[in-house]
């Protein structure tokens, strides 16, 4: 499992500074959305508040003076309530088309930031995926993008009318009875000040519950993955155990968060009602009695507008859970997208060139020829063949900075050899290969290819140069054709049914179903994993790479397959640079040179004969007297 130490050590950032930072998002694309959502909210809010109002003059004017009429006249009062019904209904409309404009801004800004995350992972280093599970990662792009497309398509304008609705409705209220106004600025304060109590609270256990949900994603992803080692050693209760555990923290911290979340609602209607009840009753003695000039229309409209000002603080009320959440959830986008980059600052390339009198010159087509475009501070340019030619000086590397992997790493490849790595598990093999590709880079040393230090390459030139075969294959959801052809998107039908051949997977692959347009799912749902070795084989081959690295390539190949991967593998390694790590020995007896490594150290370098005449750890290596861990 990964370590995820790394993200607690993140601090949250301030709820303001994300805010605005999701705002900058929807003002730079849909600036003139929002405006239409500010005008539309106004009249929302206007035919709101002006339909209270005219409530006192339907009472005062319309109503009242019929009492105890003979032969009421009821025309003026029609006129009055159609009027009444074209601001209430003008209201209606404009808050249909706000919320139909705030789904549009949600859809496209959560596109939007999903793109720029999926965008900046592609730069992260390798390190970061090393450091974050793959499910708490794909969380950032489901959960909490989610959360932020709720937020932006009900709490934003939900409570950008709420806010417009309160001081309006505060304006209208002063305007009817200052000493009424007053009670309900009273509540309104006892109100605010049990959101912020509940709130605050509520909003630390949302964030731990968003950290929790990743890693719950995370360890049903792992788990998933690893269904059958579980199941070969028996682990289905410790596995349960351990999810159980995840599982339960996840439940706690949710709990803790909708226990205040929850509540909020309950206590804020309550106290909305006692001060309906206490307007009403005062208002009521304050029109008996005369006080303030208040009339029954007046009082009518004031409750009216309590009422309509219960509206924007239930609204808070609701949507500040789901603010918190979005909130918790953007900090943890922002802390993706705000991951240092994978550093490049070479400045040579890799072209292809041609021969012309002596001098290589660069050509825009494929030639078959790649050479290292050295651009110099004079303005010249000198081309430098690639011939494979990689060497290690004094290098040593850590992980972390104070505990190192490999210690003072000599060692050349000429152009053509074929360089073999043997050694106990830990001992730095692979790590020697992610230094080549600069997957990391040393604290101390220099690695030179074709006599250029690696880190003037860019890593863009410098990883086409090289091909990898991993022990864990890795395939995509696709025809045959196509996975063989992501070593080469250029390559034609003819280039593929030749790679395939020359890793020996023609075979097994013209006995499917459908041949090369056989679709593969899952990563390689169906084949065995010899075939999936084949076929990373076959694509490392189409992409036809001066250098290749076999990081245990023929692992997962039974020994009968392997002796056809091995011709074909031949084949392959001919005329290139090759670096190969394996654990059979058989694969590696016809290396040029072999190094055996030993805790980040390169303890015994020679062929074959040579290190068994030595008789020191290659030869108990080969006689069976030691085994590798």
């Amino acid at each position: 499992m990964r370590n995820d130490s790394k993200k607690g050590a993140h601090e949250p950032q301030n709820p303001l500074k994300i805010l605005r930072r999701l705002f900058s998002y929807m003002v730079k694309k849909y600036k003139f959305q929002l405006t239409m959502v500010m005008i539309f909210i106004l009249l929302s809010t206007y035919a709101n508040v002006r339909g209270s109002l005219f409530l006192q003059v339907v009472i005062d004017d319309y109503i009242t003076p019929l009492l105890g009429l003979t032969n009421p006249n009821f025309s003026g009062l029609l006129k009055a309530i159609t009027m009444m019904g074209f601001i209430y209904a003008t209201g209606i409309i404009s808050n249909l088309l706000y919320n139909l404009i705030m789904v549009r801004i949600s859809e496209g800004t959560q596109k939007e930031i999903r793109d720029q995350m999926f965008t900046h992972m592609e730069t992260l280093p390798i390190g970061y995926f090393d450091s974050n599970s793959d499910g708490d990662i794909m969380s950032h792009f489901t959960n909490d993008t989610d959360t932020l497309r709720q937020m932006i398509s009900q709490s934003i304008p939900n409570l950008l009318a709420a806010a417009v609705s309160f001081i309006s409705v505060f304006i209208a209220m002063f305007s009817i009875s200052i000493p009424l106004t007053l009670i309900v600025i009273v509540s309104v304060g006892i109100m605010i000040f049990t959101i912020r109590l509940i709130a605050g609270q509520s909003s630390k256990h949302f964030g731990k519950q968003q950290k929790d949900l990743g890693k719950v994603n995370g360890y049903i992803e792992e788990m998933m993955h690893g269904q059958k080692v579980v199941k070969i050693f028996n682990h289905e209760s410790a596995v349960i155990q351990e999810f159980t555990d995840i599982n339960e923290s996840l439940r706690e911290s949710a709990t803790q968060a909708n226990k205040y979340a929850n509540s909020l609602m309950p206590i804020m209607m309550n106290l909305l009602n006692i001060q309906y009840v206490l307007l009403a009753i005062i208002g009521g003695l304050f029109s008996v009695y005369g006080v303030s000039s208040l009339t029954i229309g007046m009082l009518a409209s004031f409750l009216q507008l309590s009422r309509s000002l219960n509206m924007p603080i239930s609204q808070v009320s609701q949507q500040i859970n789901f603010v918190i959440m979005a909130l918790a959830g953007a900090d943890r986008i922002f802390q993706l997208i705000d991951e240092k980059p994978e550093v490049d600052d070479g400045y040579v390339t890799l072209v292809n060139v041609n021969r012309e009198n002596g001098q290589l010159v660069e050509s825009e087509t494929r030639t078959g020829i790649w050479a290292w475009k050295h651009p110099h501070e004079d303005g010249s340019v000198t081309y430098t063949e690639l011939t494979g030619d990689v060497r290690f000086e004094d290098v040593s590397f850590g992980y972390v900075d104070n505990k190192l992997v490999l210690k003072d790493i000599q060692l050349y490849a000429e152009p053509g050899q074929k360089i073999a790595f043997v050694g106990a598990t830990g001992a730095g093999k692979t790590t020697i290969t992610n230094l080549i590709n600069r997957f990391y880079d040393i604290q101390e040393g220099k690695i030179r290819y074709d006599g250029i230090n690696i880190k003037k390459i860019r890593k863009h030139s410098l990883r086409r140069s090289l091909g990898v075969v991993l022990q864990d294959t890795h395939l995509f959801t696709g025809t045959i054709r196509e996975n063989i052809r992501y070593g080469n998107l250029n390559a034609s039908d003819e280039d593929v049914i030749a790679a395939a051949q020359l890793a020996n997977a023609g075979a097994f692959i013209n006995n499917l179903p459908d041949k090369y347009d056989t679709v593969i799912t899952g990563d390689g749902e169906g084949l065995s994993q010899g075939q999936r070795q084949l076929l990373a084989i076959a694509r490392a081959a189409i992409a036809d790479p001066p250098v290749m690295i076999m990081d245990e390539a023929t692992s997962s190949i039974d020994t009968r397959t392997e002796k056809h991967v091995q011709a074909g593998m031949d084949r392959l390694m001919a005329g290139r640079t090759v670096f190969v790590i394996a654990h059979r020995l058989s694969t590696i007896q016809n290396s040029d040179i072999i190094m055996v490594m030993d805790h980040g150290r390169i303890i015994e370098r020679g062929n074959h004969d040579d290190l068994l005449a030595e008789k020191g750890v290659y030869y108990q290596l080969y006689t069976g007297k030691v085994e590798l861990d």
